[in-house]
């Protein structure tokens, strides 16, 4: 059964992918090189959750990735995606290469300088720097493949040697994109958004892509959007300035926003339009249970769980997380 994991990190994303052909894909990756939230903590955490104001606290006992891949027994990841390069979506890339390791690295040509780093920095240096080894071809054993929006390969969209591929579908960045001469005052626009097209219906992952990616998007993929079920939030839902038409054209049934800073998010803009939403601070990990047709939604957090259904949750999947609702396709 594929399976969708939406890793609790702040203040970045990781998105980590179980696909039907046992290849694991993971998109980003943030918190790498955080020490693992203790379970007594959690536990401590969940219990004095506010549910009149709705702040479960959940963003202040993020989750390592490379632990969590540990945990549920991931011992290699197939193809990883940096949707862009900045540090907060590569944090413990390092650490994930020499404990896990990957086999493909899909580089959207997104470029930027160097950070600085310095004492005050939450980021280390040999992050980047593994980035750029990866990047220039020059990590053995990792294979670099550099798709852009309406591409069909092998593995991905394609058929393979066993199968159908893994159904993933890149909508943005374009070539224009990418030589629009902003860029590099906004890497963001030369984000990945991918589109999983999985059994239980339409995923759509946004990394951090900004207006003009969206506008390639409703120009030339409207239909492959349409009907979306789970919508990973732009920019970790982060206002950033943007325009929230493209919520009018996906639609979509849940929309996950990840740990950003509750002032920067604009929730009017789901509400109003009578979007769902859940958010890594309410729910903490999250994972995506894929069907023929349906996608069941597991959260880690017991006491959201319970606010959510109004009674004490019974149904948990094998990790022990607690089923909320099933989204059909």
């Amino acid at each position: 059964m594929p399976r969708v994991h939406f890793v609790n990190v702040f203040p970045g994303d990781c998105t980590i992918i179980e696909h039907a052909s046992n290849r694991v894909t993971m998109i980003d990756i943030c918190d790498g090189n955080a020490e693992t939230t203790q379970k007594a903590i959690f536990s401590e955490a969940i219990k004095s959750a506010d549910r009149v104001r709705g702040n479960f606290g959940m963003c202040s006992h993020n989750t390592n990735p490379i632990d969590y891949c540990n945990a549920i027994g991931i011992k290699r990841i197939f193809r990883f995606i940096l949707t862009h390069p900045d540090m907060d979506h590569m944090d413990g890339f390092n650490r994930l290469i020499n404990e896990i390791g990957l086999d493909n690295f899909w580089d959207s040509g997104a470029r930027r300088d160097k950070p600085s780093f310095n004492n005050n920095s939450q980021y280390i240096e040999e992050d980047w720097d593994r980035y750029a080894k990866v990047r220039d071809g020059k990590e053995g054993g990792v294979t670099v493949v550099s798709p852009l929006a309406g591409d069909r390969f092998s593995y991905a969209n394609k058929d393979d040697n066993n199968g159908a591929g893994d159904a993933l579908y890149i909508l943005a960045p374009t070539k224009e994109l990418l030589e629009d001469p902003d860029l590099e005052d906004d890497v963001n626009e030369g984000s990945y958004v991918v589109l999983y097209q999985s059994a239980g219906g339409k995923i759509l992952l946004c990394g951090d892509a900004h207006n003009s990616a969206f506008e390639h998007i409703a120009a030339n993929h409207a239909s492959d959007v349409a009907g979306t079920a789970v919508m990973l939030a732009p920019h970790h839902g982060r206002d950033s300035g943007r325009s929230y038409e493209f919520l009018d054209l996906v639609k979509p049934k849940l929309t996950i926003i990840g740990c950003a800073p509750c002032q920067h998010i604009d929730y009017a803009q789901w509400s109003r339009r009578g979007l769902d939403i859940l958010t890594s601070n309410q729910a903490r990990n999250i994972v995506l249970d894929i069907e023929s047709g349906n996608i069941d939604v597991y959260i880690e957090n017991k006491v959201f769980a319970e606010a959510t259904l109004g009674h004490s949750p019974t149904l948990t999947n094998n990790l022990g997380y607690y089923w909320i609702r099933r989204i059909p396709n």
